[in-house]
C-alpha cells in the first residue's frame, strides 16, 4: 500500500508539473505572437504614413539599399547581441525593424495593387496559421525538416543572386514556389523549436526571449507573404 501511496504521489506531482509546462509553453507563445503581430501592425501603418508623405517616400525610393542594409544590420543586432539587451532595448530594436519594413514596403505598393497585396497578406495569414498550428499540436519531430529547409534556404538566395543578373521569369516563377515551401515550413519548424527553446532556457518569462522568438516569426511571414505577392500579385 505504501509503494501505491507514493506511486500515486509521483504521478500526480508528475501531472501537475506537466500541467504547468503546458501552461508556461502557452503563456510564452502568446507573447511571442503579441510582439509579432505588433510588429506587423508597425510594419503596415510605417508604409501607409511613407505612401503618404512624398518626401519620404523619394528618401526610400532613393536609397532602397541603405535602408535594406539598416534592417539587416538590426536583424543581426537583435540576433546576437539578444542574452546582452534589456527587454526594453531588444523590443525598441524590434519595432524600429519593423517599422523600416514598412518603409521599403512603400515600394511594393507602387508596384503591385493594393488589392492583390491584401490578398496575398491573408492568403500568407492562412498559411502562416495552419502551419503554426501544424508546429505546436503535431507529435512529430520536426528537426528532420531542418537539412532541406536550410538547404533550400540556400538555394533560394543563390537563385536570387543569379537572377539580379539574368532577369529570368522562369527563374524567378521557380525561386518564388521555392520559397512558398521553405517558409512554409520553417513557421512549423520553428514553432516548434521555439517551444524547445523555451523548455531550455528554463522557462524563463524574459521579454528578450520572447522578442527573439517573435522576430524568428515575423522574418517567416514576412517571406512568404514576399513569395506569394511575386506568385499572385497584379502589377499596377
Amino acid at each position: 500500500m505504501a509503494w501505491e501511496t507514493s506511486g500515486w504521489q509521483t504521478d500526480e506531482r508528475g501531472s501537475v508539473d506537466s500541467v504547468l509546462v503546458r501552461e508556461s509553453q502557452r503563456a510564452f507563445m502568446s507573447r511571442v505572437h503579441g510582439w509579432m503581430f505588433g510588429g506587423l501592425l508597425v510594419t503596415g501603418t510605417m508604409m501607409m504614413v511613407t505612401l503618404a508623405n512624398e518626401s519620404l517616400l523619394r528618401l526610400v525610393a532613393s536609397w532602397p539599399l541603405a535602408f535594406i542594409l539598416v534592417q539587416l544590420g538590426a536583424v543581426f543586432a537583435l540576433s546576437f547581441l539578444a542574452p546582452r539587451l534589456s527587454g526594453p532595448a531588444a523590443g525598441a530594436l524590434f519595432i524600429g525593424y519593423s517599422a523600416l519594413t514598412g518603409m521599403t514596403f512603400s515600394i511594393l505598393a507602387l508596384v503591385y495593387t493594393f488589392a492583390s497585396m491584401g490578398q496575398a497578406f491573408f492568403l500568407t495569414a492562412g498559411v502562416y496559421g495552419a502551419m503554426a498550428l501544424y508546429g505546436t499540436f503535431t507529435k512529430k519531430d520536426l528537426s528532420g525538416w531542418a537539412t532541406f529547409l536550410f538547404m533550400g534556404l540556400f538555394g533560394i538566395v543563390i537563385a536570387g543572386i543569379v537572377n539580379l543578373f539574368v532577369q529570368s521569369d522562369a527563374l524567378s516563377f521557380v525561386k518564388s514556389c521555392a520559397a512558398v515551401l521553405v517558409f512554409a515550413g520553417l513557421t512549423a519548424y520553428d514553432t516548434q523549436k521555439l517551444r524547445e527553446m523555451h523548455a531550455g532556457t528554463g522557462y524563463s518569462s524574459a521579454a528578450t526571449v520572447s522578442i527573439v522568438g517573435a522576430l524568428t516569426l515575423y522574418l517567416d511571414f514576412i517571406n512568404l507573404f514576399l513569395a506569394l505577392l511575386r506568385l499572385f500579385g497584379r502589377r499596377r
